[in-house]
Parts: C-alpha cells; structure tokens; sequence
C-alpha cells in the first residue's frame, strides 16, 4: 500500500492497495443482500469493491494557470451537457464484464499523454459501462443527490487540498464542519444536547457513510461498555467482557450493521419485528433479558430505517426504551409506558435515518423523528436527498467524549498548540482514517445557495401540484367525492368515513379506484417530464 495523494500529483484521497489474494479480503467483508445482488455477482468475471473495505490531472505537459482556466471550462461544460442530456442516454450500460480491460493499455504510459486525448476516452472508455444514477430512468438502490452548488464546492475543495486532520491542519476545515453540523442539526430540529454550539458536550461530525456511522458508533459503545464493567469488576479482562458483548438491531435492519458488528469482533443478534416490519419493545426486552440471565453483556442497539430490500423511507422502526417495556416507533403516538425515564441499562442506543432523515427538514415529517432525543448518537445522509452530493453523512453524538475516548491518539507529530486546550475539535478522533477532505464546504455552498426553504420544497417538490390534479380527476370521474385541506403548505386528500351505510367494500372500491387513477397521473406526468427534457 502507498498514497498516490501524498506524492504522485494525484489529490486526496487516493491511496493504493494490493493484495496476493483478493479472497483473503472478499471472504472477511463479503455480505449479500438482496438489493445489492446482480446477474455476474458469482462468475468470476467482475470485482464488487464493497467486499474490501468497510465503505488532478497530469498530462506530462504542464499545465500553468491559463491551460487550467482552459481545460476547466471545457470539463464544466461537458459535465453541465451530461447532466442536462442526461435522459437520452440508456440508464444501464450495455456491457459485458472485462469490457474495460482490452481498452486501455497494460501498464500506464511511459512517455506523457495530451488531455484531448485523455478528454476523448472519457466517451470512449468510460461512458459505455457507466450506470447513469441521476438519470430520470434510474430508480434502483437510492437516490444519489447532487446540485451544481455541490459540484462548485467540491472543486473548491480539491483546488485548497488541505487534509484536515486536527484544527491546525486547516482551522477552517474543522470549524466550518462544526457550525455546519450546528445548522444541519437545528434544521432538523435536533435536541440543544447534539450540537456543539460555544460550549457543548455534544457535536457533529461528516462521516464518509451510514455505514461509517453505524461502526463509529458500535466501538465507541463498545469501548465504553468495556471501561465501565471493568471499573466495576477490574478482575475481567478485556478479552472476557469481549466475549460476552452483544448488539443487536432488527432482522430488517440494513446489512451494514451484521458487518460493524464483524469488523469489531462482537456477537450481533436479529430481532424479530411484526407485520409492519417494526421491533416491538415487548420483542427487544424478551431477548435482553434472556442474554443477561445467560452471563451476555447487551451494550449497542441499532435502529435503522429498514433495509433497501424494504424500504420504508417514511418512517422509523421500533426501539425499545431499555428502561420500561414501552418503545417510540412509526406513528406520532408514543407507546404506552413513560418513555421519558432514561436508558438505565447503558445500552448505547443509534439512530440512523440514511435516507429519511432529510425529509425531517419540513415541520410535517418532523414528527417521526420523536423519541431521538433517548438516543447516544444519529445519523442521515444528506448526500441522499440534500442536494449534496456524495460523500457527505452527518453524524452527531450527545457526547464527544464518547468518540474521543474510543480513538483518541496523539502521536507527537500530531500535537499542536492547542490540542488540549479544550477550544478545538480534531476530528481525526471521531472516525476510522486520519484523513479527511474540506467536505463541509459541500454543506455551506447548498444550505447558503438553497436557503431551508428552498430544501423544504425540493423534498415536498411536485406533491402539491399532483395532488390537486388528482383530486380533480377523482371529482371529474364522479365515482367517489373527496374535498382537499391544507397541512400548513401541504395541499392534502381528505377522506372521511360520513355514511351510516358504508361497508368494508365500498372502501376498497374508492380505494382501487384512486390508485388506478393516480397510477394513470403519474404515468401522464412522466411522459410529459420526460418530452420536455427531450425539447
């Protein structure tokens, strides 16, 4: 392993790895689930890099200021074409497995290259096994946000190329990410205990993925669970509490939290969730209480939105308060019991809304996010549906210390003038790598440029409109009569049981009768999306 990025002109992050035997490393990170499967998974003939890893151009001529200005406007202008041609292109490629390989040469040229050559097999090489994720055809996985701010502030950010590290690396990195993560976190109206405001003992921190998240969050519990059974029975080692520490997360959860678990060397156990795909709280403490009574150690709950085979991005499952039998879960309604006594089993309890957490930004959808505020730690990805392209996965923790405690390090090297002061933030302490890039900037350009508002309608965009349209034609068709109300700036259907004579029947009538014709809207609206792209 080396690092093209710290000597061979190439910007973080790049860092080369090779191994004698792929299967070395597939055999110890590979999972499969449903949703990540694909026809040529088990042929031999392709790579997934999922299976390795928990997660500047140079043309030998060089290129001074004017040829970069040059050869800048010429990549912006290709890449703003791509996207705003992006339809007329097939969505999934057309290619074989290997299809890459007789294109380009063995080994990498000895003499230089000109950047028109290198700009020609970008359509050439590339375009042809690209799979288009912000096509409007591409509906498989998840969204994978992006806006033209986004893209501005990662060029800004390849352009400084500071590694932030610790505050002094690039003071501006660090505090930027802190007062970012503060305005994210009070969008989504996060309890005052999550930000690190002046003088807080929470934060926020950009992680590369949910699924960094998830592990952050795993060994810090993990790390704690170990100091504070041991401060009470110094005579165990840490190998024997290790041994008896359990997770646990739902049998929906996401495949990302088997493989925390796998990477930190602890038992993980699925628990059974009911026909709507929640963990009841009655469920979570049966299992608890059965471990403890077998000599285990419960010490992480993981509660994520379901996994990508079920996905349910609108709502939360079911995690119970350790303390009481009693749970928050999808609806606004709390369950029974008082869920406002504290987790007195010092179970370390993460929230992650991957994907749902953005819609959390609107006052309507705020509401399912209740009951975080018993959580240690949350997390969402704004590079799902912010508008921020990725990598960018917001992460807050009631506790730092709780992060540092679990990774801190200070070689010499490391130490700065102000690293014990207590008035920065290194945040190399709360993740995996040492490095990290100025991707807080991604945060600052679209919050600034779209303002809350503008975020607000792109996650409700379009759903007023399609709504009225269907309304009209539900009253038009003369079947059913519905009548509108508004939900703050929610254009929404109301539909009231009024007669005495209704039946069961009559209600899956109107029922199959709407979603014949919204299905028949949608379809119309698509068409017409798309032949005004094509214009």
């Amino acid at each position: 392993m080396f690092n093209p990025h710290k000597w061979l002109l190439v910007n973080f992050d790049c860092s080369a790895m090779w191994v004698k035997k792929r299967s070395d490393i597939t055999s110890v990170f590979k999972l499969e689930p449903l949703y990540l499967q694909h026809q040529h998974q088990d042929s031999g003939l392709v790579t997934d890099y999922r299976g390795f890893s928990n997660n500047n151009f140079y043309t030998g001529i060089p290129m001074d200021a004017a040829e970069f200005r040059k050869r800048g406007k010429q990549m912006v202008d290709y890449v703003a074409d791509y996207l705003e041609k992006i339809d007329k292109r097939q969505v999934f490629p057309d290619v074989e497995p290997g299809y890459l390989r007789p294109l380009i040469p063995d080994c990498a040229p000895q003499d230089p290259e000109s950047f028109d050559d290198v700009f020609k097999d970008i359509e050439k090489i590339i375009m042809p096994g690209v799979t288009h994720w912000h096509s409007p055809y591409f509906f498989a996985y998840f969204p994978a946000a992006s806006s033209f701010p986004a893209l501005l502030a990662d060029m800004l950010c390849g352009g400084i190329g500071c590694v932030g590290f610790s505050w002094a690396a690039s003071p501006a990195c660090t505090e930027l990410e802190t007062v970012m993560m503060d305005w994210l976190g009070k969008m989504i109206n996060l309890p005052e205990e999550f930000l690190a405001g002046k003088d807080g003992q929470g934060g926020g921190v950009i992680q590369g993925s949910a699924s960094e998240a998830t592990l952050i969050s795993l060994l810090a519990a993990r790390t704690k669970t170990i100091r504070l059974v041991q401060s009470e029975k110094p005579e165990l080692t840490e190998a024997d509490i290790m041994g008896r520490l359990v997770a646990y997360a739902s049998d929906q959860a996401h495949s990302s939290v088997e493989r925390a678990a796998l990477i930190a060397g602890v038992k993980i156990k699925n628990v059974s969730s009911d026909d709507k795909f929640s963990v009841r709280g009655s469920a979570l403490k049966k299992v608890l209480d059965e471990d403890k009574a077998s000599g285990l150690i419960p010490f992480f709950v993981n509660h994520r939105e379901p996994g990508c085979e079920s996905f349910k991005v609108s709502s939360f499952l079911v995690i119970c308060l350790l303390s009481r039998d009693s749970c928050f879960h999808s609806s606004p309604a709390k369950a029974k019991g008082d869920i406002s006594v504290g987790n007195k089993e010092n179970i370390w309890m993460h929230i992650d809304a991957a994907y749902a957490g953005s819609a959390f930004i609107c006052p309507e959808f705020r509401h399912l996010l209740n009951g975080v505020e018993f959580a240690d730690s949350f997390n969402f990805n704004p590079h799902k549906w912010l508008l921020v392209n990725f990598d960018c996965s917001a992460m807050w923790v009631k506790k730092r210390s709780d992060l540092i405690g679990a990774f801190k390090l200070e070689p010499l090297y490391l130490q700065h003038h102000h690293h014990e002061s207590g008035l920065v933030t290194d945040y190399r302490h709360w993740q995996i790598p040492l490095g990290r890039r100025f991707r807080s900037l991604k945060l600052w350009f679209v919050l600034r440029m779209y303002g809350v508002r503008g975020l607000q309608e792109h996650i409700r965009k379009g759903s007023n409109e399609l709504n009225k349209e269907l309304l009209k034609s539900i009253n038009e068709a003369k079947k059913i009569h519905l009548v509108p109300c508004h939900l703050r700036e929610k254009f929404v259907l109301r539909f009231a049981i009024c007669s005495r004579a209704v039946e069961s029947t009559h209600v899956e009538f109107a029922w199959q009768h709407i979603s014949q014709l919204a299905t028949d809207l949608l379809k119309a609206w698509e068409q017409n999306h798309h032949q005004q792209h094509q214009q």
